[in-house]
């Protein structure tokens, strides 16, 4: 009878344990990094397409791709982070690169790499919730340009500017950490 009142919690924490299985690129990599990676990359034609489509005076498919992109994309670095904190050791995914030393994590050239992917990727998604943010609250619907358009361009290439340099950043963080390896013997 008490197993009708108990939880079980292993079911809570399967989508997180299945992150824990290697990654899907052949590397030595999580699942979540493997995933972060590629949908990184997959966003860029996406975005792109979203840009054309407001030449375009499309601004109502432009508004649904980025609040899909949004939302996908606030999941996915939600589950990376959680992967990051509480699953993955990346330091150890990244011992046999010839660019990463763990006695130097922060100053080897990975590590470096690392720092500079952060500079882009923390203020990156902060900057994509103010301009979706300020364009629901400020732009009609369906929408048009109005008196917020310049700002929200303004803003929106910033927020492209650095999701584009995040990839960048975060693929070569993670061709120096996870792809190259020293050489054997």
């Amino acid at each position: 009878m008490g197993s009708m009142h108990s939880l079980d919690t292993s079911a809570c924490f399967a989508p997180f344990l299945l992150a824990q299985s290697g990654g899907f690129l052949g590397f030595d990599t999580s699942l979540m990094l493997d995933v972060v990676f590629t949908a990184m990359f997959a966003v860029l034609p996406l975005l792109a397409l979203s840009i054309y489509l407001v030449k375009q005076k499309k601004y109502a498919q432009h508004k649904l791709i980025n609040l899909i992109l949004g939302v996908v994309l606030l999941v996915a670095v939600l589950a990376f982070e959680i992967d990051m904190r509480f699953f993955t050791d990346w330091e150890l995914l990244a011992k046999d690169s010839p660019y990463f030393d763990p006695q130097q994590k922060w100053t080897s050239i990975a590590g470096l790499a690392l720092i500079i992917h952060l500079c882009f990727a923390i203020p990156t998604p902060l900057l994509w919730i103010y301009v979706i943010v300020q364009a629901l609250r400020k732009f009609p619907s369906p929408p048009r340009p109005n008196d917020h358009s310049r700002p929200h361009s303004k803003f929106a290439w910033l927020a492209a500017g650095g999701m584009v340099m995040t990839a960048l950043t975060g693929g070569t963080f993670y061709y120096l950490a996870f792809v190259a390896t020293r050489a054997a013997g």
